[in-house]
């Protein structure tokens, strides 16, 4: 992979908020997995609690997806995500964006939640503010193994082999990679942070102030060089979410015309 892959500007899908949207509301790297109920509790009681007019999980939502076809086992957890984002549809707009652990979310798991799927990354026009937004992984240009394995595993060809593998066998390889993933947290390995170049290259592409990203759990907000118009830019980090017996972490990003505040969840 050259220098010049990794540091390419990916297309961006532009979004308009409608006039009458007054907030607007960010999570990311919620990391679903029925090893924690209590995570799931919470992420279902902000759905239900939260007056935004609109919610963005700007990816990871799920520990892993090994495919929409999860969503037809009978009492499934894929199944009890769609139900509470189904019940969530009814009473406010919810935008979508894959992560490195379920960019294997396709169409049907959309349609059957009542949400809006969005590319990464995509820009959204909010009043007079244009706001980037991302996942995050693909920033990470440090992570030089990871990003040929994001090139590898995006293409159609690799998606449609994977896909086409029994659910079983599907399940077995999600069990594998959290395991991997896992023993990788475990050893005290530190993860690239997001590239600052490559964030201005986005930025400067797509006239943006602000970038909302998740994927490194790193949740502050970074002030960046401005524009060569001298507009002030800033990089906007969401916080994961993690809720035991032990730790309670969970934060929201609200967006409203005056600007944006963290609250705790």
């Amino acid at each position: 992979m050259t220098a010049d892959h990794l540091t390419a500007v990916l297309p961006a899908q532009e979004l308009v908020a409608p006039a009458n949207w007054r907030t607007a509301e960010f999570i990311s790297d919620l990391h679903l997995d029925p090893a924690e109920p209590g995570t799931l509790d919470a992420w279902r009681n902000y759905l239900r609690t939260t007056q935004a007019d609109a919610v963005f999980m700007l990816g990871d939502l799920f520990e892993v997806w090994v495919g929409d076809d999860t969503l037809d086992e009978p009492g499934s957890f894929e199944a009890q995500a769609a139900a509470i984002l189904k019940e969530a549809s009814q009473h406010r707009a919810l935008f979508f964006m894959v992560g490195n652990r379920d960019f294997l979310v396709g169409d049907t798991f959309l349609q059957r939640c009542g949400m809006t799927g969005l590319s990464d990354p995509t820009v959204l026009v909010f009043g007079e503010r244009r706001i980037l937004l991302s996942h995050g992984d693909a920033l990470c240009l440090g992570d030089v193994d990871y990003q040929k394995f994001r090139a590898i595993s995006r293409s159609a060809q690799w998606m449609q082999q994977t896909l086409s593998q029994p659910l079983a066998a599907r399940r077995a390889l999600g069990k594998a990679m959290r395991a991997q993933s896992q023993q990788h947290k475990d050893s005290g390995a530190q993860y690239a942070d997001v590239d600052t170049l490559a964030t201005l290259r986005w930025m400067d592409a797509t006239d943006t102030e602000w970038l909302i990203h998740g994927h490194t759990h790193r949740p502050a907000d970074h002030v960046l060089a401005p524009s060569k118009q001298g507009t002030a830019r800033t990089r906007i980090v969401l916080s994961d979410w993690h809720i035991d017996g032990h730790t309670h972490r969970a934060e929201v990003l609200r967006l409203t015309p005056q600007g944006w505040q963290r609250l705790p969840f």
